[in-house]
């Protein structure tokens, strides 16, 4: 929210709401609540702004008579925060599980645990003017969980980061509901992949290549889960089914990551897999579209249960 600095000068042109009424020779010219714009500023915080109404008509104001515009609004917008610090959404988390190095089967001993994962929403919030975020975040426990429906968007478009949530092999909390959303994940996978996938690689890639050309070397890292994200497309695309741990590739990927490997020597391992993902691509079995009609049922029923909960 947009904090005031009132010994802050404001530059001509700014928006203010008037705190108080304004009279002249008995007649009320400015009422509390009135916008106008600053036309003249003073020379310091002591003495008046000139502002022009809406009606035309210009005021003095001191500047603890009137608010930015911008302040205002946002004041006014605030009372969702106040409702939602009613609620510990944390509390309403249906589905937790480990991504990242730990479930990808590349984590040491100071590898951190990245959990992600799901909440559902109260129905009276959900239904309410103030709404839901949607997603909630502990930086500190590097924690993130997404509103049930932004997931299931995100999901319907073959979102890498989603995909893994719903096929990493580490779950730590699973509610009932949760479980049917797993039992149907296959629901979410289609040829799309194919787009976000590639999109992920090649974002990657250009990375890499600035790096090379301004800074000589490249971020050993990206690179490793760059060829890591081409491998697990590749598996998809043929398998109907999200790999997310490649241990089985873990010395190769974690020498890239050490930068152990030449580049090229891993550029060339990432040629190799783009024309397996491109031949993959080409044979899949995975249906043109998620099954949106499945998704949007879960999602009706999981609204509804949410709102059981509570009549």
């Amino acid at each position: 929210m947009m904090a005031e600095n009132p010994n802050l000068i404001l530059p001509q042109g700014t928006r203010v709401v008037s705190r108080r009424d304004v009279e002249r020779n008995g007649e009320l010219v400015c009422a509390t609540g009135a916008v106008g714009v600053v036309v003249e500023s003073p020379a310091d915080a002591t003495h008046a702004y000139r502002v022009r109404l809406a009606d035309g008509t210009i005021v003095a104001l001191q500047r603890g008579e009137f608010r930015i515009l911008r302040a205002h609004k946002e004041e006014a917008t605030g009372a969702a925060e106040n409702v939602l610090a009613d609620y510990d959404l944390f509390e309403h988390v249906i589905y937790r599980c480990v991504v990242g190095s730990r479930a990808y089967g590349l984590s040491s001993d100071d590898s951190d645990t990245d959990l992600r994962g799901v909440y559902l929403a109260p129905a009276e919030l959900q239904w309410s003017l103030f709404g839901v975020p949607e997603q909630l975040e502990d930086k500190e426990n590097e924690e993130c969980y997404w509103e049930l429906q932004k997931f299931i968007q995100l999901a319907l478009k073959a979102n890498p980061n989603i995909l893994e949530c719903l096929y990493t092999p580490l779950v730590e909390h699973a509610t009932p509901l949760a479980r049917e959303l797993l039992a149907m994940r296959e629901k979410f996978l289609s040829k799309l992949a194919y787009q976000t996938y590639n999109g992920y690689v090649l974002s990657q890639f250009r990375k890499l290549e600035q790096d090379l050309r301004t800074r000589g070397e490249i971020k050993w890292k990206h690179a490793m889960h760059l060829v890591r994200m081409l491998l697990s497309g590749v598996h998809l695309l043929k398998h109907r089914a999200v790999l997310v741990d490649v241990g089985e590739h873990r010395d190769a990927l974690l020498a890239v990551k050490r930068g152990e490997r030449a580049w090229e020597d891993v550029n060339a391992w990432r040629l190799e897999l783009r024309k397996q993902f491109d031949a993959a691509f080409q044979q899949t079995e995975l249906p043109e579209r998620p099954d949106y009609h499945a998704a949007n049922d879960f999602l009706v029923r999981a609204r509804r249960f949410a709102a059981g909960e509570q009549s």
